[in-house]
């Protein structure tokens, strides 16, 4: 057994690693596009599981493609201490969002493999299909699945802009699995992430001890208006569904400035038909996206939003039908999750500070199921969701030190 204070990953190992998984879908600016269940999603779980396989691990797939990878504990009948995150990005998207909490476990199987280390419980490394929802809404979706929030029907029947559904496209890329979704007991769960906001870096901090998530509120408009000849027809009787949607978004803005520091408020996607330049808008698609810690002032917001929006469809002489498809309650971590998440980073003398993830994660889905917490590191300039999102060598080394002493705490 390796001394406790010469317990370390491998961090030029995951850099490569990181670097590797980087060229499959490498975009111009040097960032990634990986969208759920393309092709180029196939060739990164691909490259996963062989690299999984070549440190020994077992594979698992279940029926909304999550993979399992697990390294077995001397006890293989307990449940495994688990930790993963995903490998789908935004369509432009980063090198490090997601993967990085998968190829930090992979990182952890392989250092305890050199180490000749052997756990009590076994070790598993989970990759959680769709959780960026850029293809396939909602996000997180899979990881939904699997702690009941959505059931397995639901979640196979979400479909992209062009009908295709996640059931179909998890048989095209042959990671449609066997496994129920759900059917196993998890000792504890650690998802290892990169901030995607500026805190940590700002205050020169090397490790954020995540004790909870926001709440979420996600919407889909679709606003009805009339098309009609963009000469010929009075300003005064128009139905214009673009200027609607204008409305909404100045008013989703307002409703995020009334609730800051802590709310937020985006209109992320705005679809607008026929999209012509001398024709009236006659139809827009749009989102809305609500996030506060506290669950009576994200109550709040949605309550304000709903009213505003009947008095805008009216004022514009338009239809729009509201319908909410996410709703995350405000969500703490277990505790002793988390303080094995600071006693690593205390035993390590890393900067350390407590912080709320301002983004959903898979976490916060497994966190209804079984005990969690997460593992924050700095992001430069705070960016994410972004081809330059980029972070230190120094800092993916630093959590994946942190990841692989919490998982040993708890799995021993």
């Amino acid at each position: 057994m390796t001394e406790g204070h010469n317990l370390t990953i491998n961090g030029d190992r995951l850099w490569d690693s990181l670097m590797e998984m980087a060229k499959i879908g490498a975009t111009e600016k040097g960032g990634n596009c990986r969208l759920a269940l393309t092709d180029l999603d196939r060739e990164g779980r691909d490259l996963f599981v062989r690299w999984c396989e070549e440190a020994g691990c077992t594979i698992r797939v279940d029926k909304m493609g999550n993979i399992f990878a697990r390294r077995p504990g001397r006890n293989d009948d307990l449940p495994p201490v688990m930790t993963g995150s995903h490998l789908d990005t935004q369509p432009t998207g980063g090198r490090f969002d997601g993967v990085y909490g998968v190829l930090a476990g992979l990182e952890v199987v392989r250092s305890l493999n050199d180490m000749n280390i052997e756990t009590e419980h076994p070790i598993e490394v989970a990759v959680w299909t769709n959780e960026e929802g850029s293809r396939f809404a909602p996000s997180m979706i899979s990881s939904a699945v699997f702690a009941g929030v959505y059931d397995l029907d639901y979640g196979l029947a979400c479909a992209d802009a062009d009908g295709k559904t996640i059931g179909e496209e998890l048989e095209r890329i042959g990671y449609a699995g066997p496994d129920e979704v759900g059917n196993r007991e998890i000792k504890a769960f650690f998802e290892t992430h990169i901030e995607q906001g500026p805190i940590l870096e700002n205050e020169d901090i090397t490790i954020g001890v995540v004790t909870g998530a926001q709440g979420q509120k996600w919407y889909e408009l679709d606003i009805q208006g009339q098309e009609s000849h963009a000469g010929p027809t009075p300003m005064p009787v128009r139905k214009d569904a673009l200027l609607a949607a204008a409305r909404v978004v100045e008013l989703v803005n307002q409703v995020g400035l009334a609730h800051a520091p802590d709310g937020c408020a985006t209109v992320g996607m705005l679809n607008v038909h026929p999209n012509s330049r001398n024709v009236i808008p006659g139809h827009v698609f749009m989102t809305i996206d609500f996030r506060h810690p506290d669950p009576t002032q994200l109550a709040t917001m949605d309550q304000t939003m709903r009213g505003a929006v009947a008095e805008i469809a009216e004022r514009s002489q338009v239809e729009i039908e509201l319908k909410q498809i996410m709703d995350l309650e405000p969500l703490p971590f277990d505790e002793a999750c988390v303080a094995s998440v600071q006693k690593a980073a205390d035993d390590l003398s890393f900067s350390s500070r407590r912080i709320v993830s301002g983004a959903g994660h898979d976490a916060c889905n497994i966190a209804r199921v079984a005990p969690t917490s997460m593992i924050f590191i700095p992001c430069i300039d705070g960016i994410s969701h972004n081809e330059v999102e980029d972070a230190k060598p120094e800092w993916i080394h630093a959590g994946g030190n942190v990841l692989l002493r919490a998982m040993l705490e708890r799995a021993n």
